[in-house]
């Protein structure tokens, strides 16, 4: 297929017309994308580099945002405690924000959606165990889940916490969320397992796994793409949450939620750009991507076209 043809057919399905109908749509995806280009670009875009000890001027330290009358114009939005560019550091700490929550729920889903597709059409015991211990994870908050596997990292690799520390988060947000995966999975496993489609391919020969696969795991990914675009929302704002804890990225690689525990503790002292630049990146993301999640759920349900 061309790219003439394909994006002549982008533009007259149903869901350009949707997108293109909603101006709130459009402005949450273009914020995305400004957000997506300017963490992955961070190291050409950004005005300094944050995170090299080499090129920090302390003397620049709590400098305010150039339109204050102390500001400067190389500093937009302000300097932290150590002289560290503001504008810069939300740029580095949005790119493992984005890294760390796409990486949770990539692996949320793979490993829900695994589950919940075996639970859906092996059925009997299978079913059940998987559904249960999917049952007792929604009673165990991510923050529990995070605490406990920050511990057994400080325990087992004591100076190498830091190293690990993405991988903690990675871990205790995505295991924390898989049961919904799993269970939209099965739900729509269950509803098309009886169809006629799969009983033919079971008279020819077609083996159980391939069916599942090849067949019924297609008609599931609908629902999972909604539920994983709202996901990565919520999973933003888990990580910010986790790393404003504490039990998260160090502050030689903050994220936007180290950056505003760091500045959360100047707020009271008058350095306010410290921590109110990096919330509202973090405010205005997290809304940005639960609309686009909003929107697609609307979208793909065919009940409302």
């Amino acid at each position: 297929m061309s790219d003439a043809s394909f994006a002549a057919r982008l533009r007259d399905s149903d869901l350009w017309w949707s997108f293109s109908r909603s101006p709130l749509t459009v402005a949450a995806a273009l914020i995305t994308v400004l957000f997506v280009v300017g963490a992955l670009f961070a190291p050409w875009l950004a005005p300094h580099d944050p995170f090299n000890p080499r090129t920090l001027k302390l003397l620049d330290a709590f400098t305010p945002p150039v339109w204050t009358a102390d500001g400067k114009p190389d500093y937009l939005l302000g300097t932290d405690n150590q002289g560290r560019d503001v504008l810069s550091a939300i740029m580095y700490g949005g790119r493992i924000s984005l890294l760390v929550s796409l990486a949770a729920i990539a692996f949320s889903v793979t490993f829900g959606v695994g589950l919940g597709l075996a639970a859906g059409f092996r059925g009997g015991w299978v079913d059940t165990l998987i559904m249960r211990i999917a049952d007792i994870q929604l009673t165990v908050p991510a923050i529990l889940i995070a605490l406990t596997l920050d511990g057994v990292a400080r325990v087992a690799f004591p100076k190498m916490h830091d190293q690990f520390a993405v991988w903690v988060l990675v871990l205790s947000i995505g295991f924390a969320n898989w049961p919904q995966f799993a269970r939209v999975t099965r739900a729509t496993t269950l509803a098309e397992r009886s169809k006629d489609y799969v009983n033919a391919a079971r008279i020819i020969g077609i083996s159980g796994t391939k069916i599942a696969i090849k067949h019924v795991l297609p008609n599931a990914l609908g629902p999972v793409l909604v539920i994983a675009t709202i996901g990565l929302a919520l999973a933003i704002i888990a990580e910010a949450s986790l790393s404003f804890l504490g039990v998260g990225m160090p502050p030689t690689q903050p994220s936007l939620g180290t950056l505003i525990r760091i500045g959360n503790a100047f707020l009271f002292s008058g350095e306010w750009w410290i921590v109110i630049f990096p919330a509202l990146a973090l405010m205005v993301l997290s809304l940005a991507v639960n609309l686009l999640g909003d929107w697609l759920r609307d979208a793909l349900n065919p009940k409302l076209r």
